[in-house]
C-alpha cells in the first residue's frame, strides 16, 4: 500500500495484519462534558485533534447505558468517574420482571448518544470512532446499584441488591433483565452503525474477576448476552475490555471480536505475551498518568512496542487515563509510535 490512512491502519492491524506502524490512542472522562450530546462531540473532537490520535474511543458518562431504564444521577457529585446514584429503578430482585426492551430511537439516554456519535463523525470524518458499550451483566449490576467490580461500591447506594438475591434468588428474573438489555443494546448498536461507529469499545468491566463471578455464574450471566450484542456490532471491529486484576483475557479467545484491552500489569494478569487470538490492546499502565511519570511512560510504551515488534498492536493505557493528566504525558506517550 501507498499512503496509509487511519482507516487503512485500523481496520489492517484490528484484522490481525500488519500495517506501516502500530497505532495509538488514549482516551479519558471529561466530567463537566459529558452531561449533552454538544458537549460530549465538541470535547472528544477537541481532544481527539489536539493529539492526532490514530482512531477514538468515545467516552461517554459512566451511567448512559442504566439511564435508559430510568436510574437518575446527580451530576453535580462525582466519585472518580461515577456521578452520584440517587435512585435505582429496582429496589429488589423480584422487580427485575419490570424491565422491559427499550428502542434506542426513543430513549432519551440512547437516542443523547448517537447524537453525539454523529455530531463526532461530522467532525472527524477520516478518525475511526468506536462508541463504549458496557455488557449487559455489567448495565444490570449498575441498574441495581451494584459494583461491576470486586472492590468498589456504586457512589450514593448504601445497600444494594445481593448477588444471592439477583443470581440465586431470584435467578430467572435475573435471566430477563440480562434478555432485556441484550435485546435494547443490540438495537442500540445497530443504529451506532447508522449514527457513524466503526464499532465498539465492549466493556466487560470487572465481572471476569472470580472474586465477583466464579467461571460458571460468569459463562451463564455473560457469555450468551455478550454474544447477542457483539453479534449486532459484526458489521465494525470490536475491541473487548476485561478490567482490573484477575481480568482473564484468554476467557475472550472465542468471542467475536477484533481486539483485546486489559491491564497488562495487574495483579493475576498476563502480560503482553498472553496466548490471546485478538489483536493486543494496551501496554502502559495508565496509573503512570495519575502522577503524569512521563519516564515510565515512554519506558514502557517502548517495551511494548519493542516486545510486539512485526506484529498488529494497538500502542494504548491499559484502562482509562486518570482525570489530572498532563499534556506532556499524552504527547510524549502518542509520540512513541513515530520514533
Amino acid at each position: 500500500m501507498g499512503e496509509w490512512s487511519k482507516q487503512d491502519r485500523f481496520r489492517a492491524i484490528l484484522s490481525g495484519e500488519l500495517a506501516d506502524r502500530p497505532i495509538v490512542s488514549g482516551w479519558r472522562h471529561f466530567i463537566d462534558k459529558e452531561q449533552n450530546a454538544e458537549d460530549l462531540a465538541a470535547t472528544t473532537i477537541s481532544f481527539t485533534r489536539k493529539y492526532d490520535w490514530d482512531w477514538v474511543k468515545i467516552n461517554p458518562r459512566a451511567t448512559y447505558l442504566a439511564e435508559a431504564w430510568g436510574n437518575e444521577y446527580d451530576f453535580t457529585d462525582y466519585q472518580t468517574v461515577f456521578p452520584r446514584q440517587t435512585t435505582t429503578v429496582i429496589p429488589a430482585a423480584e422487580n427485575l420482571w419490570d424491565l422491559e426492551v427499550k428502542k434506542a430511537t426513543q430513549t432519551a439516554s440512547l437516542l443523547e448518544h448517537l447524537e453525539a456519535v454523529r455530531k463526532i463523525r461530522q467532525g472527524l470524518p477520516d478518525t475511526p470512532l468506536i462508541q463504549t458499550v458496557f455488557s449487559p451483566l455489567t448495565v444490570l449490576l449498575f441498574i441495581v446499584g451494584r459494583s461491576a467490580y470486586v472492590t468498589k461500591t456504586v457512589f450514593g447506594i448504601e445497600q444494594p441488591v445481593t448477588l444471592e438475591s439477583l443470581f440465586k434468588e431470584h435467578r430467572a428474573a435475573a435471566h430477563h433483565a440480562l434478555h432485556v438489555i441484550a435485546l435494547t443494546l443490540a438495537d442500540y448498536v445497530q443504529e451506532l452503525q447508522q449514527a457513524g461507529s466503526d464499532g465498539l469499545f465492549y466493556a466487560v468491566t470487572g465481572t471476569a474477576h472470580p472474586g465477583l463471578f466464579d467461571e460458571s455464574m460468569f459463562d451463564e450471566l455473560s457469555r450468551p448476552y455478550d454474544s447477542i450484542v457483539l453479534e449486532a456490532a459484526s458489521y465494525g471491529k470490536n475491541i473487548l475490555h476485561t478490567c482490573g486484576a484477575y481480568a482473564q483475557p484468554e476467557k475472550f479467545n472465542d468471542y467475536r471480536i477484533d481486539g483485546i484491552s486489559w491491564d497488562t500489569i495487574a495483579e493475576g494478569n498476563p502480560g503482553l505475551a498472553a496466548n490471546l487470538k485478538a489483536t493486543k490492546v494496551g501496554g502502559v499502565d495508565h496509573g503512570l498518568f495519575a502522577v503524569n511519570n512521563i519516564e515510565q511512560i515512554k519506558q514502557q510504551a517502548q517495551e511494548a512496542l519493542a516486545f510486539m515488534k512485526n506484529k498488529p498492536f494497538i500502542l494504548s493505557p491499559n484502562c482509562a487515563i486518570p482525570l489530572n493528566v498532563s499534556d506532556e504525558a499524552l504527547e510524549q506517550f502518542k509520540n512513541q509510535v513515530l520514533e
